[in-house]
């Protein structure tokens, strides 16, 4: 009790004691590959959205081009910029990359990136003038794929009036 208010804490969701993640989360999985169009466009790859009074986590993102399928050396991507959203704003460090940081296929990096109640995350491609080099040119990028996984949970804290006994 503390100033003649009494505040109950009920928890109704068991918690995973290695992530602190509730056990009844639920996967998200979202992916596409698409022609890459003229520059200036942005391709929405993946997208997901959280319901209302539900929170999450952002996981793993992979990354795919057809240069890159065909040849793992082809890390380079000049003329295509990556970037994850969160609710329109970049997700540093992920709001300007111009390589393959985790190859589709190849068991992407784990990134663990906790994700507001109601967000939106987008993983986006953004197609970029072509880059005149001196070095002999590498193929031409046709297609580009994203997939972004994740968990989501409902989170009283943001909707449980029952357990908001003040």
């Amino acid at each position: 009790m503390y100033g003649g208010t009494t505040f109950e804490h009920e928890t109704t969701t068991s918690l995973c004691v290695a992530c602190g993640i509730p056990l009844d989360s639920q996967y998200f999985d979202d992916s596409s590959v698409q022609a890459v169009t003229q520059p200036g466009e942005e391709l929405v790859l993946a997208r997901f959205e959280l319901p209302a009074q539900y929170c999450g986590v952002l996981e793993y993102f992979s990354q795919f081009t057809d240069v890159f399928a065909t040849d793992a050396s082809k890390i380079a991507t000049p003329n295509i910029e990556w970037k994850i959203l969160v609710n329109n704003h970049g997700l540093f460090p992920y709001m300007s990359l111009r390589q393959i940081v985790n190859p589709w296929g190849f068991g992407s990096y784990q990134v663990k990136i906790r994700l507001d109640e109601a967000a939106t995350v987008e993983f986006v491609a953004r197609v970029l003038p072509t880059v005149i080099s001196n070095s002999p040119p590498d193929p031409p990028i046709k297609f580009v794929g994203g997939r972004i996984m994740g968990r989501f949970w409902y989170n009283a804290a943001y909707g449980d009036v029952v357990g908001h006994r003040h």
